[in-house]
């Protein structure tokens, strides 16, 4: 049978102290002179003593954790956010519970509700592309847990959401092709439903219109975003009997998809046909064939603020003004223009 664990009483009894002496001196409290305080911790040391982690949860009403729901980690983008989400926690005292939705509704929705059931103080999300249903934002908020979201959000203004502005980044992709003697341009967008792909596709328009290039909506393609699918639309955009010869891809992972299909079928990468795409990929520094630009779309930056922003409103520091900051994407150049 386990012995039980020490506890302040304990401590107190054999040090004939009070319970509320022990608990301020194990505190550093400055009220306790010092030579108590080192009595106090040389015996909780030596019966190998630990706070009752319960029990002060109970009292403050937090339990000092918050989760974080993110599409996949496996993609350089979300890795380099949950650094900047768990160095801010670091610094707050606090754990981060991670659960990955891959994408999946039904995954997401239970990793939300397994993290409310928890009573965790907060939650960062970063929606997965098949979210329509957004019931748990009203469910979280009724359980008073506050809720951020960043990068992938949804389309809604009465929720706190940390994003890229992605128009500029694209509005430079399309200008720098331009400068290069492309105007045949084409897209590769994400689902319709994503708030993402709605930005993408008005930034490509805008950036169309400002060189003069008239928009044909042949030159837009939709992908799920499935290797599968990027493929699929890569084929059908080769097929076209006026081929563009530049395309802006939705993110790094769709121009490698695309990129392979085009080696496949004799191309040269930014010679036959040009690349664009977003995310800027960290392994593209040790890849030959890579697109001519990325858009760096600043995943640390977006996280760490949403971050900063949760345990702001779970500590009452302040409350949120403006419910949408933005940082504006910039294209980085990768390849020999």
């Amino acid at each position: 049978m386990k012995n039980a664990p020490p506890t302040l009483k304990e401590i107190a009894k054999r040090l004939k102290l009070s319970t509320s002496t022990v608990s301020r001196a194990l505190k550093d409290h400055p009220s306790i002179g010092l030579v108590t305080t080192m009595r106090v911790k040389k015996l909780a040391e030596e019966l190998n003593y630990e706070p009752n982690n319960r029990a002060i949860f109970f009292k403050q009403q937090k339990t000092f954790t918050i989760g974080v729901v993110l599409p996949s980690l496996s993609e350089s983008f979300f890795s380099t956010a949950i650094s900047a989400i768990e160095n801010k926690a670091t610094e707050e005292d606090y754990t981060v519970i991670l659960g990955q939705s891959l994408d999946d509704e039904k995954r997401q929705s239970r990793i939300l509700e397994t993290l409310r059931k928890h009573r965790v103080d907060g939650i960062i999300v970063s929606v997965g592309k098949n979210t329509s249903n957004f019931e748990f934002i009203e469910t979280l908020g009724k359980a008073g847990i506050p809720i951020v979201f960043f990068d992938c959000v949804p389309d809604r203004a009465d929720v706190i959401r940390i994003v890229s502005d992605l128009k500029p980044g694209i509005m430079e992709a399309i200008d720098t092709f331009v400068s290069c003697g492309h105007n045949q341009i084409a897209l590769i967008n994400g689902p319709k439903t994503l708030l993402a792909s709605k930005e993408r596709l008005e930034g490509y328009k805008q950036g169309l219109k400002k060189n003069n290039i008239l928009f044909n909506k042949d030159y837009v393609f939709t992908s799920d975003l499935s290797e599968e699918d990027n493929k699929r639309v890569m084929s059908e955009l080769i097929a076209l009997p006026n081929r563009p010869s530049a395309i802006i891809c939705f993110s790094d992972y769709v121009a490698l998809d695309t990129m392979k299909v085009a080696k496949e079928r004799g191309l040269n990468i930014n010679q036959d046909v040009s690349f664009i795409s977003f995310s800027n990929f960290p392994i593209w520094n040790h890849i030959e064939n890579k697109p001519m630009a990325s858009i760096e779309q600043f995943a640390g930056k977006q996280a760490e603020k949403a971050a900063a922003i949760l345990f702001d409103l779970i500590n009452e520091r302040q409350g949120v003004d403006n419910k949408l900051i933005s940082y504006p994407s910039k294209l980085i150049h990768l390849d020999s223009l």
